[in-house]
């Protein structure tokens, strides 16, 4: 699956926002520099988040932005559908007008794509990674 990096910079973000939930704002500078995505690129990408309902925003020095919604309730296939709008992340048979005889078999990927997509929450993200980080902790005692 090709993503644009549009959407992995969404994707991104919106899990590091997820990660730091604790109902507190996160500056754009931080989640920046944690998931090195160039600023003024996540300042146009947050905004289109905030548009959609994904992120919220708080003025002032202890302002930043935060989940609109509790991760348990943002799945990975409504920010990718929100981000590429014109046609579901994934999709082979898009673009094709023509039916042939891999057709089929383009739907049932897409189906498949997108029932894990729908299904995958970023607190399930968010979960996973930290058990995958804490699992291989280096060692450096002798």
């Amino acid at each position: 699956m090709n993503l644009s990096g549009k959407s992995e910079y969404a994707l991104a973000a919106i899990f590091d926002l997820a990660a730091h939930h604790n109902g507190e704002p996160v500056k754009i500078a931080q989640v920046a520099r944690r998931q090195r995505i160039p600023q003024k690129f996540l300042e146009l990408i947050l905004a289109e988040l905030k548009h959609g309902g994904f992120v919220e925003s708080r003025r002032g020095a202890d302002g930043g932005y935060l989940l609109a919604r509790v991760p348990e309730l943002i799945t990975v296939g409504e920010v990718l559908r929100f981000i590429e709008r014109s046609h579901q992340a994934g999709s082979r048979g898009d673009h094709r007008h023509v039916e042939t005889p891999f057709t089929g078999v383009w739907r049932q990927v897409d189906d498949a794509i997108s029932g894990i997509l729908d299904h995958t929450t970023f607190a399930e993200v968010v979960r996973k990674w930290t058990e995958r980080q804490e699992r291989y902790v280096p060692d450096w005692t002798i």
